[in-house]
């Protein structure tokens, strides 16, 4: 443990195997539930940062927005050591290279039927066929079949030594049979599995939901959740200060000094904020001047103005939390020599969800107009902007990304972001090298090896200077004394559980 030289914050980082040992409160699927069965609880009122972006479909970006609301769950969960853990699956075994056999907890659906095999692996099929494919299936083939009363068989296209892993994704959240009734995305309204069920959307400016009585782990604390979506971070602070809102998510690091100490929860995480360069199209279609704009930035500038030191700079796409990678990381090759960017013109857009971004934008701005680029900079709300930055109508575009979100596996975040059948590939990078790298990653078994086969696909993806690591992140969120049970996941999956409560 250390002192931050700004405010004397204090910061924890622990070990990791696989994936990482996190610090904060983290608690399996659901937290802790009601202990006497079911007292009825006050409603809990939180400030999420984020809309749905997708009508809530599990697919995309508003997977996570669920599992954290305590409304869907997977097959499995991780736990603070980045392993597998029971959720909907309460055992499995790996019968041969590519073949797993789950077997179910009795559970029932929020629409009152039970949880099958044939509906567990009629909702996993459904996501092998979702387009764009969910980021935790990149690259992955798999077959899925009841086997038994309880059972499903699980069968990879090639060896998958982190299915289990992979599972826990919110993308891979298991649905009830109605939710797939309609053409499209399912939806999750009525026909998850947590211990909340949303009864009610306002045009995405807000949520109800209630707690759901028949939970597998027991009823919740709280009789249910009152969700805003509140872009603006001061917003989100003021709520917590004036008791306007239980909770609320992502507290700007500005406003931090300005919230009671009590009140002021804070964890480390695997978040990385980049800058992603368009290889595809535009200026940044050269290495050389990619190279020019990576030799422009100062990470550590970022950190101490914009992060006020609840950050560290840029070190790779995975930072120090995952504490193993710093001693295997591998130096990239391959990089261009830095042309004059002699007044190019570029187009440089984030997002406001997040307040920093803006502020980290306009730092990035400046350095690079220094370094001899002409920038114009956009910033909208990420709902209106995800669909422009992944069809590449921007130059450069500055993201804040968990690198261990999708699958809690490392390799994940490789697949989905730097391949050429990625599914979140805001560099737009298809590059021969990176894809074999990653593909060899995937196909590693053995912690070690894993790690190892991982870091050297991270030195692949830096080599071709298509995305630029800023800076690595601390979640800070806003929290009122009277509420308890609160989830600080380093992944960044749950917030809300069956112990959440006021």
């Amino acid at each position: 443990m250390r002192h931050l030289s700004i405010k004397n914050r204090l910061r924890f980082l622990t070990a990791l195997a696989l994936a990482p040992c996190l610090t904060g409160c983290f608690a399996t699927p659901g937290g802790e539930s009601s202990a006497d069965g079911g007292a009825s609880g006050s409603r809990l009122r939180v400030a999420l940062a984020f809309p749905p972006a997708e009508n809530f479909s599990p697919y995309g970006a508003d997977a996570t927005l669920l599992s954290r609301l305590g409304v869907t769950e997977g097959l499995t969960a991780l736990d603070a050591n980045g392993a597998a853990t029971p959720a909907l699956a309460e055992s499995w075994r790996r019968e041969d290279d590519r073949t797993w056999r789950f077997t179910l907890r009795e559970a029932t659906f929020q629409d009152g039927t039970d949880v099958t095999p044939s509906a567990v692996a009629d909702a996993l099929t459904h996501a092998t066929k979702a387009k764009p494919v969910p980021a935790a299936l990149a690259g992955v083939t798999l077959d899925a079949e009841a086997d038994g009363s309880r059972g499903i068989r699980i069968t990879t296209a090639a060896a998958d030594p982190v299915l289990p892993m992979r599972l826990s994704s919110p993308s891979l959240a298991i649905l009830s049979p109605k939710a797939y009734a309609r053409q499209g995305a399912p939806t999750p309204v009525g026909t998850a599995t947590g211990p909340f069920e949303i009864t009610k959307v306002n045009s995405g400016g807000s949520a109800t939901l209630d707690r759901f009585d028949d939970y597998w782990a027991g009823r919740a604390h709280a009789s249910g959740i009152d969700a805003r979506f509140v872009k603006d971070g001061t917003a989100r602070a003021n709520a917590v200060r004036t008791g306007d809102v239980d909770i609320a998510e992502a507290i700007p690091v500005a406003q931090a000094a300005t919230l009671d100490k009590g009140t002021l929860k804070e964890a480390g995480t695997t978040r990385t904020t980049s800058l992603h360069l368009n290889t595809r199209t535009g200026p940044f279609k050269n290495q050389k001047l990619r190279a020019a704009a990576r030799t422009a930035i100062d990470s550590s500038v970022i950190v101490k103005g914009v992060f006020e030191g609840y950050a560290d700079p840029g070190a790779g796409i995975y930072g120090p939390a995952v504490t193993w990678a710093e001693s295997k990381r591998v130096k990239p090759s391959g990089r261009a020599d830095a042309a004059r960017p002699d007044g190019t013109r570029i187009t440089l857009a984030t997002y406001d969800n997040r307040p920093e971004l803006p502020e980290v934008a306009q730092v990035v701005q400046q350095q690079l107009e220094k370094a001899g680029f002409e920038v114009k900079l956009q910033v909208r709300e990420y709902s209106r902007l995800e669909s422009d930055a992944l069809a590449g109508k921007f130059d450069a575009f500055i993201g804040a990304r968990n690198s261990l979100l999708d699958t809690g596996d490392p390799v994940g975040i490789l697949a989905s972001d730097y391949t050429c059948d990625g599914g979140y590939n805001l560099a737009l990078l298809c590059d021969e090298k990176v894809d074999r790298a990653v593909k060899k990653a995937d196909g590693t078994d053995g912690t070690g090896e894993r790690q190892d086969a991982a870091m050297a696909a991270e030195a692949a993806v830096l080599g071709t200077d298509a995305v630029v690591p800023l800076a690595h992140q601390q979640i800070i969120v806003g929290v009122t004394t009277k509420v308890r049970g609160v989830v600080l996941d380093p992944y960044e999956r749950t917030l809300v559980g069956a112990g959440t409560r006021r």
